[in-house]
C-alpha cells in the first residue's frame, strides 16, 4: 500500500481506501452495517494525521515550551491516549480501546465533533475480534490523510466515493434511504441556484450530499463558502448516517454546521423562538419513497401546523415531507425548494389527489420533471423532481413546466444513469420557462385543472414517435408468439409442481 500526498489521482485513492475493507470481507459483519466501521475509522486516521500535522508546525514555529500557544494551533483536542498510534499499539481489548478513544475525542469537541463516530460497536468480539481489529488498523496507517498529503476535496470526494460503493455493495437492502445519485443532486441545486450566506436546510439529510452540493456551487460560481458557515441545517432518522453526514462536512472543510438525528415528520429539531418551524431559503431534499408509518397519528393534530394543504394517507409520507418542506420555507421573497418524488405522488388520486390540488390552487409548483426508470439507489423506480416556490416570478405565476426526462439516461449493466449532461440540459429548460418540443411544455393551471389536477408527465408530454416502432403486422405477429411462449412456460411450470406434489389436481 501507498501513502499518498496533494498529486495523488482521486481514483488510486478511492480504491486503495475500498480495499482496506478487505478484513472485513468474510467477518461476521453484514456487509450492510460496513459503512458504519469504514467510515468513522477513515475520519479517525483522518483527524489523528492532521492533529500530528499541526503538531509539527507548531513545534517548529514556537518550539515545544509553549503548550498554550500549541494547543490554539489545533482545530480540535485529542486526549491523551486516544491517538491513532495508541489504539495501534494495543494488544488486547483493541476494539473496545478504539472505542474508547473515539468517544473520549467526540466528549473533548462538543462542539465540533460531538456524535461524528456514530454507534458501531467496536467492543462486540463475537464480530470484531482484536486480530480483526488489528488488520483493519494495519489496513488503514500507511495511507496519510492529512492537509499536505492530500487536498480536502479530493479525500472528501472519496469518502463520497465510499458511500457509493457500499449503495451499491447494499443495493437489496434500503441503500437508496441514504445515498442520491450526485448528478440528480447536482441538477437540482443547479435549479435552486444557492447563493452566499443563503440558509439551506435537508430534513432527510442522508450523507449530506445535498448540503455539501449546495456550496460547491457557490465556489464554483466565485462565491465564498466561509458565507455558509452556520447557515447549513439537516436532519436525519438514522444514527449512522447522521454521524457519516457530520464526518462527510467536515471532511469537506465545512465546521460550522446543524445535523440533528431524530424523525423529521415526528420530531422536527428546527424551531424558532416562537416555538413554530424555522424557516430557510433552500430546502431541498430526497425523502424514503412512499414512506409507511410514517406519523399521520402525529399530524391529524400536528403542532407545528404542517397540515395545511391536507392530511396524507397513511401508507405514502411522500405529501407528509412535502408540507414539511413548504412549512419550512422563509415565507418572503425568493424562497424555494427541490423534492424528489415517485412518481406516483403525481397522479394518486384521494388525499394526495387533494392536496396536489391544494398546493396548484395557491400556486406553488413551478415545475415537475419526470426521470428515467432506475436511477436510484434501493429501487427501480422512476423518480420525479419537483420544484416548489412561494413567491413566483410573474411571468411564471399560473403555470407549471412540466418535464419528460424519461429518456435522458445512460444505461449500465444493473442501473442507469443520469450524466452531467443530461443534467445541464434539464436545467437549462427549467431556466428558459418555454416549451420544447416532444420534451416540454409550460402548462397553465387552467389546462391542469381540466385534467382533474393531475400532474401525470403524458397527459402534458408525449414522447416522440421512434423509427424503431416495427410495422403493425410485426408487432401482432410478435405480441402472438410472446404469448404462445408465456402459455408454454406457464404449462411447464404447472407439470413440474404437478410432479412435485406441490398441486392436488
Amino acid at each position: 500500500m501507498h501513502l499518498f500526498n496533494m498529486s495523488t489521482n482521486p481514483k488510486d485513492l478511492q480504491n486503495t481506501l475500498w480495499e482496506a475493507a478487505n478484513p472485513l470481507r468474510g467477518s461476521a459483519v453484514d456487509r450492510t452495517d460496513w459503512k458504519g466501521y469504514i467510515l468513522p475509522l477513515l475520519f479517525f486516521k483522518r483527524i489523528c494525521d492532521v492533529w500530528d500535522e499541526e503538531s509539527a508546525e507548531a513545534i517548529a514555529i514556537y518550539g515545544q515550551d509553549d503548550p498554550g500557544t500549541f494547543e490554539e494551533m489545533h482545530r480540535f483536542q485529542l486526549p491523551q491516549g486516544c491517538h491513532w498510534k495508541d489504539i495501534r499499539e494495543a494488544s488486547v481489548n483493541v476494539g473496545a480501546e478504539l472505542k474508547r478513544a473515539m468517544q473520549e475525542i467526540e466528549l473533548a469537541n462538543p462542539n465540533t465533533l460531538s456524535r461524528v463516530f456514530g454507534s458501531a460497536d467496536w467492543g462486540n468480539r463475537e464480530n470484531l475480534s482484536d486480530e480483526l481489529v488489528k488488520d483493519l488498523i494495519e489496513e488503514f496507517s500507511p495511507i496519510a490523510l492529512g492537509n499536505s498529503d492530500v487536498e480536502t476535496d479530493i479525500l472528501g470526494d472519496a469518502y463520497e466515493y465510499l458511500v457509493a460503493k457500499f449503495a451499491d455493495v447494499t443495493r437489496r437492502n434500503k441503500a437508496g434511504e441514504f445515498y442520491t445519485p450526485r448528478s440528480v443532486v447536482r441538477m437540482m441545486v443547479e435549479i435552486l441556484d444557492p447563493k452566499e450566506g443563503e440558509t439551506i436546510y435537508d430534513p432527510s439529510c442522508g450523507t449530506g450530499g445535498m448540503l455539501l452540493a449546495a456550496i460547491e456551487h457557490v465556489k464554483r460560481k466565485g462565491g465564498d463558502e466561509r458565507t455558509f458557515f452556520g447557515k447549513i441545517f439537516g436532519q436525519e432518522k438514522n444514527l449512522t448516517t447522521a454521524a457519516i453526514a457530520r464526518m462527510n462536512l467536515v471532511l469537506h472543510g465545512i465546521e460550522d454546521f446543524q445535523i440533528e438525528r431524530e424523525d423529521t415528520l415526528r420530531q422536527p429539531m428546527y424551531t424558532n423562538s416562537s416555538g413554530g418551524l424555522a424557516t430557510f431559503d433552500c430546502v431541498i431534499a430526497n425523502p424514503p419513497f412512499s414512506l409507511k408509518n410514517w406519523g399521520r397519528d402525529i399530524w391529524e393534530n400536528d403542532p407545528w401546523g404542517r397540515a395545511e394543504y391536507g392530511l396524507p394517507p397513511e401508507n405514502y409520507g411522500d405529501f407528509a415531507f412535502v408540507q414539511h418542506m413548504i412549512a419550512s420555507l422563509n415565507p418572503g421573497g425568493n424562497s424555494r425548494m427541490a423534492v424528489v418524488l415517485p412518481q406516483g405522488a403525481l397522479f394518486r388520486k384521494s388525499a394526495e389527489g387533494k392536496i396536489r390540488k391544494a398546493l396548484l390552487e395557491a400556486d406553488m409548483i413551478e415545475a415537475v420533471i419526470g426521470l428515467a426508470p432506475n436511477l436510484f439507489y434501493g429501487t427501480g423506480l422512476a423518480g420525479s423532481v419537483m420544484i416548489l416556490r412561494p413567491n413566483k416570478p410573474a411571468e411564471r405565476q399560473n403555470k407549471v413546466m412540466i418535464i419528460d426526462a424519461a429518456s435522458l439516461f445512460r444505461k449500465g449493466r444493473a442501473q442507469n444513469f443520469l450524466d452531467p449532461g443530461h443534467g445541464q440540459q434539464i436545467v437549462e429548460w427549467v431556466q428558459v420557462f418555454e416549451d420544447v418540443e416532444d420534451r416540454a411544455r409550460v402548462v397553465s393551471l387552467d389546462e391542469i385543472r381540466q385534467e382533474d389536477w393531475t400532474l401525470n408527465i403524458s397527459r402534458y408530454v408525449l414522447p416522440p414517435i421512434g423509427e424503431d416502432i416495427p410495422p403493425l403486422p410485426e408487432a401482432i405477429a410478435a405480441f402472438k408468439q410472446a404469448l404462445a411462449e408465456a402459455r408454454a412456460a406457464e404449462d411447464h411450470l404447472r407439470d413440474v409442481l404437478n410432479e412435485g406434489g406441490w398441486l392436488n389436481e
